[in-house]
């Protein structure tokens, strides 16, 4: 029965060994492949971080130039919107006046002309009275 036992793999040095030296070696890959991922993700790390500010760099441009693109536009349709509006508004006084026109309702303009012919002919009628007035007296 010993000689059994000493076959046993369990009970055999070099095996051991060999099992000790295998599980050596695979720590150490392991700690290296660690080491080399830890490399390879800070370059990889820095090569993004490179990417990203080309891609940034390039991107900016174009919203920028887009930027502009939609300002312009903007102004166009402002300054077509305020033409538009000062049309209507003189559109709609033209309206209103003519409306009021025709119930009898003046505008200021035609009710100061219309005071300063009465002032002129109130100051012909005055030089006429006074020039009667002297034709009398004499």
């Amino acid at each position: 029965m010993s000689d059994e036992n000493d076959k046993k793999p369990e009970n055999d040095p070099q095996l051991a060994a060999k099992i000790k030296g295998s599980a050596r070696q695979i720590w150490l890959a392991g700690l290296g492949a660690y080491t080399k991922a830890e490399e390879d993700t800070g370059r990889f790390f820095d090569r993004l971080v490179q990417e990203g500010e080309q891609l940034e760099n390039k991107t900016r441009g174009v919203v920028e130039k887009q930027m502009r693109s939609v300002e312009d536009r903007v102004e166009g349709v402002r300054e077509r919107a305020t033409g538009t509006w000062d049309r209507l508004e003189h559109l709609f006084d033209e309206r209103v006046s003519g409306a009021l026109r025709r119930l009898g309702i003046h505008r200021r303009e035609d009710i100061e002309a219309l005071e300063q012919r009465i002032n002129a002919l109130e100051a012909e009628l005055s030089a006429l009275r006074d020039s009667s007035n002297r034709d009398e007296e004499e």
